[in-house]
């Protein structure tokens, strides 16, 4: 361990990795994480207290979504211009999207040798969660015969027949609808896993991680229509990491 005097006190700087010249004390990391219930991409910027520990800061956007929901396409031809029905997710009413912010730590619990060889380590995270919710439209045909041009909708206690009718459903509407119509939902999450590290460069990382992801909301989350909704989502993810060290 190396000891440099500053300003009348002792600075424990971090443990040489790799070539004893070379002493890295900050890494700097982007993630795309794959979960039960989503994904989500991320940046984290570390401290490098030592070797075996580092305190970071990060940020992630992704989905969220209930564990009911899956995505079909009827296929259905016409419409406005003869365009093809796009997929959608039956009895959904809503989408959610997380962005996440906060402080994590990791503790590695093996040096990495000359050669090629894998670290082994945990990591923790926790912080806060800004839920966005964005009405989920549906393309739907008229009443009556169903054939007349389908517009977007969105559901509501007075079209709630027309939205779970899958005979008058033409597909998923564009994205861009309710984008204005976005609500905040404030919460809470935290992150436990298992971190694989491997390479030669000791600059370059590239590591592997998985472990439980729990995002918790003040009321519960409204999705779907006809399946239950909760306040939690707790997934198991795996993430790939990629980041240099300087």
């Amino acid at each position: 361990m190396t000891f440099s005097w500053v300003h009348g006190q002792y600075k424990i700087l971090p443990k040489p990795i790799g070539d004893e010249s070379l002493v890295f004390e900050q890494e700097k990391i982007f993630e795309l994480r794959f979960h039960s219930n989503g994904m989500s991409i991320g940046y984290s910027v570390a401290d490098i207290e030592t070797w075996y520990r580092t305190r970071y800061y990060y940020f992630d956007a992704g989905s969220l979504r209930n564990p009911k929901e899956y995505s079909q396409n009827f296929r259905n031809f016409g419409g406005i211009s003869g365009e093809t029905s796009r997929s959608f997710v039956f009895g959904k009413q809503n989408r959610l999207y997380a962005l996440r912010a906060g402080i994590g730590k990791k503790r590695l619990f093996s040096e990495k040798a000359r050669k090629k060889s894998v670290v082994v380590g945990v990591s923790y995270e926790y912080g806060f969660t800004m839920g966005l919710l964005k009405p989920y439209y549906l393309n739907l045909r008229p009443p009556g015969d169903g054939t007349g041009n389908p517009e977007p909708e969105k559901y509501t206690e007075d079209n709630a027949d027309r939205f779970l009718d899958e005979t008058l459903i033409f597909g998923g509407a564009e994205f861009k609808e309710g984008l204005d119509e976005i609500k905040i939902r404030p919460g809470l999450h935290g992150k436990l896993g298992a971190n694989f590290s491997w390479g030669n460069n000791d600059r370059l990382i590239k590591a592997l991680e998985v472990g439980l992801m729990l995002d918790v909301f003040l009321n519960k989350v409204p999705i779907m229509i006809i399946e239950e909704n909760k306040p939690y989502f707790l997934n198991v993810y795996i993430t790939l990491q990629i980041g240099k060290r300087s």
